[in-house]
């Protein structure tokens, strides 16, 4: 589980994705509008990040609204990020 949870923030999409999802919940939709990436990439890497439990989804009429699901992972991510922009 823990190789697959790094393997899971190893990918800049999903990074991107988990960083979005920090902040609010959003739709797939909003997800591929403001991170400029195909609405099939969004759902496949959701799909993956949702086996691993990393986030949830709500369903509101035939929109499917996704948030983070694990913040201990949430907390990793910034933490990681924060290093990385460490000076």
């Amino acid at each position: 589980m823990v190789s697959q949870t790094f393997k899971a923030l190893s990918d800049p999409t999903r990074i991107r994705i988990l960083n979005l999802l920090c902040t609010k919940e959003h739709s797939v939709n909003e997800i591929a509008d403001i991170l400029d990436l195909g609405q099939s990439t969004v759902s496949h890497q959701l799909r993956f990040l949702k086996n691993l439990r990393l986030v949830k989804f709500r369903r509101e009429g035939t929109s499917l609204f996704y948030s983070h699901d694990d913040e201990h992972i949430m907390n990793l991510l910034k933490q990681s990020i924060e290093h990385a922009t460490h000076t």
